[in-house]
């Protein structure tokens, strides 16, 4: 799912920006952006993100800008003190131009990164969190949006389940009538008369291999537990579940289309496929 968080801060002459940014993935993907001088927080903004998304690609983004008095660079005197001095030994009276002594390699000392670091490392961290729970505030409401979506394409899969189940025990039926009508057809050229035995034997063997109570059953506790996990109030991750329960479903589906040759059950097992299909593609984005 999308969301975008951000969160900043100005402290002393310090500016501080962070913003997260997620988009669908099935799998989690992180990438966070830092400045070279703060690539010692890497590791453990990486660790921050990953307990907080479980699904999807986020990417992380740092900036600054360090106006305070603890970014200005300090002199080093023994530095300047020793080129004085070689350029006395060449001309005492040589004028020393202070902007080009300060250009020259050690005089300036800046703050290092380590420094910086310990710096804003307390800051940072409370940035991240609060952008982050800006984002997962827009993808819960994204969520909410995809929880309805769904709840209409299970309702149209208990639509059409609930009239093939109520159909199933008519389909034996009908096939014995269609065969009994067929067997006297074909009998009555040679003046003979069905045997029932024989019929009942085809019925038979019929409605064993077109038995697909097992797979309604199924199909039905499928829908169930998909309404359960969506419907939870833990908050716990169950998009790679739910794409689990999709493909059973889809499975079921397939099961029930093959052995039930019958044509109003065929027409509608097409529809629940396809409401399948959506679910499969929603519950991608779903963390």
């Amino acid at each position: 799912m999308t969301g975008f968080g951000s969160a900043s801060s100005r402290d002393d002459g310090l500016a501080l920006l962070v913003e997260v940014r997620t988009v669908n993935n099935k799998f989690y993907k992180s990438h966070i952006r830092l400045p070279d001088t703060l690539q010692g927080l890497d590791a453990e903004l990486d660790a921050f993100l990953s307990s907080h998304f479980v699904r999807g690609s986020v990417t992380a983004s740092v900036k600054y800008v360090d106006n305070s008095y603890k970014a200005a660079a300090s002199l080093n005197t023994d530095a300047i003190k020793k080129y004085i001095d070689q350029i006395r030994e060449v001309d005492e009276n040589l004028t020393i131009d202070a902007g080009r002594l300060l250009s020259l390699p050690g005089v300036l000392m800046h703050d290092t990164g380590e420094e910086l670091v310990e710096r804003v490392r307390p800051t940072i961290a409370k940035l991240f969190e609060d952008a982050c729970a800006s984002a997962i505030e827009m993808r819960t409401r994204e969520g909410k949006s995809l929880e309805n979506d769904l709840e209409l394409h299970l309702c149209k899969i208990d639509e059409h389940l609930a009239n093939i189940k109520e159909r199933a025990p008519l389909i034996v039926s009908d096939y014995e009538q269609r065969l009994r009508q067929r067997m006297e057809a074909l009998l009555s050229d040679v003046g003979k008369e069905v045997n029932d035995a024989d019929l009942l034997r085809e019925v038979a063997v019929f409605a064993e291999r077109a038995d697909i109570s097992e797979e309604i059953s199924r199909l039905g506790g499928h829908l169930e537990q998909f309404r359960e996990l969506v419907g939870s109030v833990n908050y716990d991750p169950i998009g790679r579940t739910l794409d689990f329960l999709a493909q059973e479903m889809l499975r079921e589906s397939n099961t029930i289309a093959s052995k039930c040759l019958d044509g109003d059950t065929s027409r509608r097992i097409v529809v629940i496929k396809g409401a399948i299909d959506r679910i499969k593609e929603q519950v991608q984005n779903a963390e």
